[in-house]
């Protein structure tokens, strides 16, 4: 099938969805479609869904010209009313974005670690963003430090796939931030959602660095009680592309979704776009009643065809828009490998498409799968740009984390455009460096303004952040200016070694507002040891991170053993295993190879 005929079956099957939308069950089977169970052939038939075995799209990937099976049914048509207006807006927005592309091969369909040979050349064709680590600034010239937030973890799930497979990720896939923000921390909670964050600092030595200090800031978000929350109005967007064939894409993101669905009340809404391969499996805006008609959607997917992700997005972005609901949670989740390879598939125009679609009050929330051509770039862009979250999902228990453990925080936003501002005082710092976040570094300015994009966190989501600085008088990274020295700084209040400010919109407001709290004596601990549980957790998960990225900066006589000592010292209540995990990752770690070995 030629990249112009996937955008046009695509574009056939989404308007008879639009026409549908809102739809109520069509005769006869309205009784079944209100109520849940297992998803069988026969309960699914009834709703007009034929599934798909779980092991039809592994199998039917490594028949070579085998034909697809046919697409099921599309949704019963209603008579066009006033939705033809949007279907036609709709159709005219993917003519707009589709234009063809070239095939390409499926990915090798296999849940297990490839061969080193596979899982060298595919690293290889992995794409990750290539942002530089941050570096060491100072005060005397640079006193003020400005980013936005970012509670993304895809990077850690990312970094447990290749250590489980037995090898060192590639250091651009590391984005330490999204390491330390994979935990929970226990931070105290804030008391009132008008002021939806509280601060945590801690101030300790560096245990990678000599004469250095870590400086812990952490925010703790509101998390509302559930019935309180507002309605979801969700479309999930899902990859049903060739690439998407093998167990650890399609099959995982179906039991991914499921477990999204076992959350949804009878107030939410769900509506499906599948694009290529099962472009006919599209569910019209569905309430929360009716799960087994979801579940039935998700097991009539099957994978085939190229992917014309930028057509897929567009339908979605419409299908959202036609059911907006002010009041409620407008969001699309895409579930996808990044494999765009027909249509608009350049990240920098999908990017200002996404910027212009989240002005509108539809938010995108991305979740990656699968390994061999996972594109992490365009996920990121994708995600940052539409005010969502980004994920990777490499098991099922990571599924469960992102949409049973922590489905508030994941979609329930509690603010928007959280940036954080660190002005450090040259009296008591000499320098400092931001540790991550190198593709969410703002300009000092951009703090004040509130056009200004930044970071969307979730309900009870937390955001931790940390500053390696150099106190003054101990040995500095570079030399002392010998001309235009800055006279002494005015009288500082004593004992202020930072003060941190954080500016956020709460939802559905333009004007922002501030936290502010100095950084002080009480803050600092005389040793690591003395730290709080948190902190010294912290500062492991960081060491962790910048030691796989090789990062230069740390110390060599801070090894893995080192890494692993600090981790199970601050272990602390784990229910989960996720603490667990980690310290097993590290000792990974230490016995990984290489790519390149």
């Amino acid at each position: 099938m030629s990249g112009s005929k996937t955008v046009r079956s695509v574009s056939f099957i989404a308007l008879a969805a639009l026409t549908a939308a809102g739809a109520p069950p069509a005769p006869g089977v309205a009784q079944s479609a209100y109520r849940d169970g297992s998803p069988t052939p026969a309960a699914c038939e009834a709703l007009g869904f034929t599934t798909v075995s779980e092991h039809d799209d592994y199998r039917r990937s490594a028949r070579v010209g085998m034909p697809s099976p046919p697409p099921p049914p599309p949704p019963q048509r209603e008579p066009r009313g006033r939705a033809a207006d949007a279907a036609a807006e709709a159709h005219k927005r993917i003519e707009e974005l589709a234009v063809t592309g070239h095939r390409v091969r499926p990915a090798a369909p296999s849940m297990y670690a490839p061969p080193p040979a596979i899982m060298r050349q595919q690293a290889e064709t992995e794409r990750y963003p290539n942002a530089q680590a941050n570096p060491i600034r100072r005060v005397a010239d640079e006193p003020v430090s400005t980013f936005s937030v970012d509670v993304d973890t895809a990077a850690y799930a990312n970094v447990r796939r290749f250590l489980n497979d037995g090898r060192r990720p590639p250091a651009d896939a590391v984005r330490v931030e999204e390491l330390v923000n994979y935990f929970d921390y226990g931070y105290a909670a804030p008391r009132e959602r008008t002021i939806p964050f509280r601060p945590f600092v801690a101030v300790t030595p560096s245990p990678w660095s000599a004469e250095r200090q870590i400086m812990h800031i952490g925010l703790q978000g509101y998390e509302a009680p559930r019935a309180a929350q507002p309605p979801l109005n969700l479309v999930f967007l899902i990859d049903t592309s060739g690439s998407m064939s093998s167990e650890d894409r399609l099959p995982l993101a179906r039991k991914s979704l499921g477990l999204l669905i076992d959350q949804l009340r009878p107030q939410d809404r769900v509506a499906m776009v599948a694009y290529a391969g099962s472009a006919g499996a599209v569910l019209a805006p569905t309430d929360g009643r009716q799960k087994l008609k979801m579940r039935c959607a998700l097991e009539a997917l099957h994978s085939g065809g190229s992917t014309a992700g930028g057509a897929g997005l567009a339908l979605a972005y419409d299908l959202a828009r036609q059911n907006f609901d002010p009041k409620a949670v407008n969001r699309v989740i895409l579930v996808t490998d990044g494999d765009f390879n027909v249509g608009v598939a350049d990240p920098a125009k999908l990017k200002d498409f996404v910027a212009e679609q989240r002005k509108t009050g539809v938010y995108l929330s991305v979740y990656g799968y699968g390994r061999g051509n996972y594109n992490d770039t365009m996920m990121q862009t994708l995600a940052q740009n539409g005010n969502g979250t980004a994920a990777y999902v490499d098991t099922l228990n990571e599924a469960r984390r992102l949409f049973r453990d922590d489905f508030t925080a994941s979609l329930f936003p509690i603010a928007d455009d959280v940036k954080i501002q660190v002005e450090f005082n040259p009296a008591r710092v000499s320098e400092y460096r931001l540790i991550g976040y190198e593709t969410r570094m703002l300009a000092r300015e951009d703090f004040n303004n509130d056009r200004v994009d930044a970071g969307e966190v979730g309900a009870g989501a937390s955001v931790t952040a940390l500053y390696e600085i150099t106190p003054t008088g101990a040995a500095a990274s570079s030399d002392p200016l010998r001309y235009g020295r800055q006279p002494a700084p005015a009288a500082m209040p004593a004992g202020e070694i930072a003060f941190l400010k954080v500016r956020y919109k709460l939802p559905g407001e333009r004007a922002s507002h501030v936290i502010e709290r100095p950084i002080g004596g009480a803050d600092v601990y005389a040793s690591v040891a003395a730290a709080p549980e948190p902190a010294r957790w912290a500062l492991a998960v960081a060491g962790f991170g910048q030691k796989l990225r090789g990062d230069p900066r740390i110390d060599e006589r801070f090894g893995w053993p080192q890494v692993a000592a600090l981790a199970q010292g601050a272990r602390g209540e784990d229910p989960f295993g996720l603490r667990a995990e980690f310290v097993q990752l590290v000792r990974n770690a230490d016995g990984a190879r290489s790519l390149n070995e």
